[in-house]
């Protein structure tokens, strides 16, 4: 009987002491390599071949048909590369691992490094990098010619994936600024970046497509005309540079089209004339001004014209449809009617949805600007004035209240009230409170405005309990005492 016991006690610990060597060695190993690269934003398919929408529906060959070597990239290489960084955002993740609880490893906060790339925009440290790189960090470093320097969040903007930090430095390489708009779709591109922590990466290929919608913008107005390259692009080149064989930025590399997460042929930057516009306005506003015409496009094809029953024998489908107005918006106002075609926006043709969306992101609340569209076969003209997401031709300006008192800037969101730039002596970093992090509730009440904030914590003594949302999307309770 007692060697019976001895044997399963001996098979148990050898069982849980196998399990822990391998979780040490394979397991633990490939999640920390995991967490070292910003993950880029991959979209997968399930059919043979990948499906994107845009103005071109058949995806290009991911080979090129011109050898490398006819070309010459050395100077744009070296242009691009000295104003491409290597960016790390680090925040405090939660794990509730099986294995970290059972072998005593934590589970609770744990400091989460990833890393992507950013351009430099600005000799004054202006730099201009994803959204998804830097959308969870509390904190941001930017590695640069063998130095690190602590970055600032200055906007960013979920709609075209795009944000802007900055460091304290000067006489930096700014990047020469090119024009998506003359991009050639076949014409060849080089894109620089820091993939698997291989920093000043370069890659080379051909615009494979232009005016891409790939569906994967998790956002309320996106902004989808994405230049598609086969440049090899992997995950850490996010935030990175496409330029041209003149060593102009042309693009800030985004998404790749992937089954496993890494480069397959298939990838897409954001036009660089769209990235000037938001860049112009996070600096000067804080946040991106979208204008609206009070209405939703969808593509001109037979299967909508069938659905509006309009003409299916034509040549070409070129234009927008205009499937969707807002009561009393401005399209109503100016007269436009479900059905309608839209081929131009101030003269320049659009003839897909995402042409028609880019055309309207160069443009500002108050804006004036003239469509041409067909109604019964017949052309017609109108203008009329954009507005914001309220509805008015105002700018919209970034709120922030900084408190003195409170040693940090409360922003006011959607979702509750934003805490960041926390001082070392601030009441919120005795209690606990991380960077960035977005309180939704106090003692079970609801709070939307920073001045709530504000009066709470001046007048409040005891315990109580802070509810919200930490940089990483992750839902936390704080206890806190305040004597």
């Amino acid at each position: 009987m007692k060697n019976t016991i001895k044997i399963i006690v001996l098979a148990f610990l050898a069982g849980f002491g196998g399990s822990y060597t391998f979780y040490r060695l394979v397991v633990k190993p490939e999640i920390v390599s995991n967490q070292r690269d910003a993950q880029f934003n991959t979209v997968s398919y399930d059919s043979a071949e990948p499906l994107v929408s845009g103005s071109h529906t058949t995806p290009s060959s991911s080979s090129t048909t011109v050898p490398a070597a006819a070309v010459d990239f050395s100077d744009a290489a070296a242009k691009a590369t000295q104003s491409v960084v290597y960016i790390n955002s680090i925040s405090q993740g939660v794990s509730y691992s099986y294995w970290d609880w059972f072998f005593g490893e934590g589970g609770g906060n744990r400091t989460q490094v990833s890393s992507g790339s950013g351009v430099i925009f600005t000799t004054d440290g202006y730099i201009v990098t994803n959204n998804h790189v830097v959308e969870t960090a509390e904190r941001i470093e930017v590695n640069y010619n063998k130095q690190v320097y602590p970055a600032e969040l200055i906007g960013t903007d979920p709609s075209t994936d795009l944000a802007v930090i900055k460091i304290k430095a000067n006489a930096l390489p700014a990047i020469t600024l090119g024009s998506s708009k003359t991009v050639q779709v076949g014409e060849w591109v080089i894109a620089v970046g820091n993939p698997y922590s291989l920093s000043s990466t370069v890659t080379a290929g051909i615009v494979s497509a232009k005016g891409r919608r790939i569906g994967i913008l998790e956002d309320k107005f996106p902004i989808e005309s994405f230049i598609q390259t086969d440049a090899a692009i992997n995950p850490g080149n996010s935030g990175g540079a496409l330029v041209n064989k003149n060593g102009e930025l042309v693009g800030i590399n985004s998404a790749i089209l992937s089954r496993t997460g890494s480069y397959t042929g298939y990838a897409f930057a954001i036009p660089i004339d769209i990235a000037k516009k938001v860049f112009n306005d996070l600096v000067k506003y804080g946040v991106s001004q979208k204008a609206f015409f009070g209405g939703n496009v969808v593509e001109y094809d037979y299967e909508n014209a069938k659905k509006y029953d309009l003409p299916t024998n034509v040549k070409s489908f070129n234009g927008v449809l205009l499937e969707q107005l807002d009561r009393e918006g401005a399209a109503m106002q100016a007269g436009l009617k479900l059905g309608d075609v839209i081929t131009k926006i101030n003269n320049v043709d659009v003839n897909s949805q995402s042409e028609f969306e880019e055309e309207l992101s160069y443009h500002n609340p108050g804006d004036k600007i003239t469509f041409t569209y067909y109604r019964d076969g017949k052309p017609n003209t109108v203008t009329l004035t954009l507005v914001n997401q309220n509805g008015t031709t105002e700018i919209i300006k970034r709120k922030i209240l900084t408190d003195a008192s409170l040693g940090a800037q409360l922003e006011g969101t959607r979702y509750g009230v934003k805490v960041f730039k926390i001082k070392d002596n601030s009441i919120f970093r005795q209690i606990g409170l991380p960077e960035n992090f977005t309180i939704v509730a106090i003692n079970r009440q609801r709070v939307k405005e920073p001045e709530e904030i504000s009066e709470f914590f001046t007048k409040f003594k005891g315990r109580g309990y802070i509810y919200g949302v930490n940089s990483s999307k992750q839902q936390v309770e704080i206890p806190f005492v305040i004597r």
